[in-house]
């Protein structure tokens, strides 16, 4: 996973002047010792007390390569400079404060930073100042170590938000309204985008034939696929393919540090380059490089998210078939928790990693096959996908460019699909009325980013950081959707 941030955590100190230093000098002192072994941690030894001691702060901050945060009020603290010192970061901050220590220190050990970041909470909101501020933010030591290491992926999440371009192939494919991606809020999330025609791509293809690491390339994929290498006539193409983005990668990520894709692959893409994509957009998902199919700019967006707080592989799927009553019936109930309408098949035609799959093979796209020349449909890494946790999450505009989100945790079933493409039986707690309420009441598209873990929890918080005014999530029986008839 190249293509992801390092956080590089650093954490200051904030005291009032009216409270003894001391206090929030050995409290901060306390829950560096706490991270150990846990989270890597500078500690900042200027103790900010008041505006002149921000520039020291971010000095040593900055010498120390820190690019995330933790604003830690070891007493009630300044309100003014430990805000400021959040504008001038540049970085995600976080928020965090520190229990009282003891029954028999309440008068000079007393601190009231569990009044202190009231003022503190108060004032980040008139400055028009985000920060991540954890849902129980005063603690102990222990406490706060715990807290920090839930803000790394959140801050790994928002860092490479700020440094990263999505290049894209496109325009979408006819009658695919639903991938329609106003650009604007992606500048307003610090995203650049490279938009390029098919052409483009096509171009920078043919120029790739003959290259010399095409062999080495289609080697490690025949590796890969070890008794999946079904095909093993199209891995050159594919590699010359895969050659084809990660040179283009590498000579249009200008001032950006992190690159993912957002590619058009049908219909025109099978006829004239000979096979189609999925596989190749398998093997950069591996290294961290997602590459949407459709050209789905926000399908990209939300995979790379999920790739940050997850540090690892993450997939794009059709939210796409119910699962046949009497599949159910014969191999899901009474065996599982769920209900019939907690059920449904997330596919695509290939794009999944290989080790997301329980086992895979290299086929041909048997949709498109059925209007093409079999042939030029070869491409596709089919199988099921692996059980276990999953989220399932996006990121969107909406086409008069408002910005809003789902989330909802579940699992793949270990259950045969008895269907082609990379495909799974999901699984989600009240997926029905989720279905129903968020998915088509909100407008989303078909196409769902899938984290191989429960991240929903980093994922919140990161939207929230964000300023995503709507956050949807799968919501319990007993607590209806604003959109749910309540006469049933």
């Amino acid at each position: 996973m190249n293509n992801i941030p390092e956080v590089r955590l650093g954490i200051v100190a904030v005291s009032r002047d009216c409270f003894p230093k001391s206090l929030s000098q050995s409290r901060c002192q306390a829950v560096v010792a706490a991270c150990a072994g846990r989270t890597a941690i500078f500690a900042c030894e200027t103790v900010v007390e008041n505006e002149l001691d921000i520039n020291k702060a971010l000095t040593e901050l900055r010498t120390a390569g820190c690019n995330a945060l933790v604003v830690y009020l070891g007493n009630f603290g300044p309100e003014t400079p430990e805000t400021l010192i959040a504008r001038e970061f540049g970085g995600p901050v976080m928020y965090a404060a520190a229990a009282e220590d003891s029954g028999d220190s309440l008068v000079e050990g007393r601190g009231d930073a569990f009044c202190g970041l009231l003022n503190a909470s108060y004032n980040l909101k008139l400055r028009g100042i985000r920060a991540y501020i954890p849902e129980r933010p005063v603690g102990t030591p222990e406490e706060v170590a715990a807290m920090i290491a839930e803000f790394v992926p959140v801050a790994r999440a928002l860092i490479g938000l700020g440094r990263l371009k999505i290049i894209s192939f496109g325009p979408r494919p006819q009658d695919f309204l639903a991938c329609n991606a106003p650009i604007k809020r992606l500048y307003d999330l610090g995203v650049e985008i490279e938009e390029n025609s098919e052409l483009d791509l096509f171009s920078s293809f043919k120029k790739h034939a003959g290259d010399a690491r095409i062999p080495e390339v289609a080697r490690d994929m025949a590796a890969e696929l070890g008794q999946g290498n079904t095909l093993p006539g199209i891995l050159p193409k594919l590699a010359q393919y895969e050659l084809t983005l990660l040179d283009w990668l590498e000579a249009h990520k200008g001032s950006r540090d992190f690159v993912v894709f957002a590619n058009k692959c049908w219909p025109a893409f099978q006829t004239e380059f000979g096979f189609v994509p999925c596989y190749v957009n398998s093997r950069l998902a591996t290294r961290g490089i997602p590459v949407s199919c459709e050209v789905d700019i926000y399908g990209a967006l939300s995979e790379y998210i999920g790739g940050c707080v997850s540090e690892d592989i993450v997939t794009l799927l059709d939210v796409n078939n119910t699962v046949p009553a009497d599949m159910f019936r014969q191999e899901i109930e009474g065996k599982f928790k769920y209900q019939h309408s907690d059920t449904f098949m997330g596919f695509h035609c290939g794009n999944t990693a290989s080790a997301k799959l329980s086992s895979c093979s290299l086929k041909n796209q048997m949709i498109m096959a059925r209007a093409l020349p079999v042939e030029v449909t070869y491409g596709t890494l089919e199988g099921d996908i692996m059980p276990g946790d999953i989220t399932l999450f996006r990121l969107q505009s909406t086409a008069d460019a408002q910005l809003r989100a789902y989330i909802a945790e579940g699992e793949v079933l270990p259950v045969a699909t008895r269907s082609f493409g990379a495909i799974g039986i999901l699984a989600i707690p009240e997926m029905g009325r989720f279905y129903r309420h968020v998915l088509i009441e909100d407008n989303y598209p078909h196409h769902g980013a899938i984290a191989f873990a429960h991240c929903g929890r980093a994922l919140f918080a990161v939207f929230k950081y964000l300023g995503i005014p709507e956050i949807s999530y799968n919501q319990p029986a007993g607590l209806p959707y604003k959109s749910e008839n309540p006469f049933r």
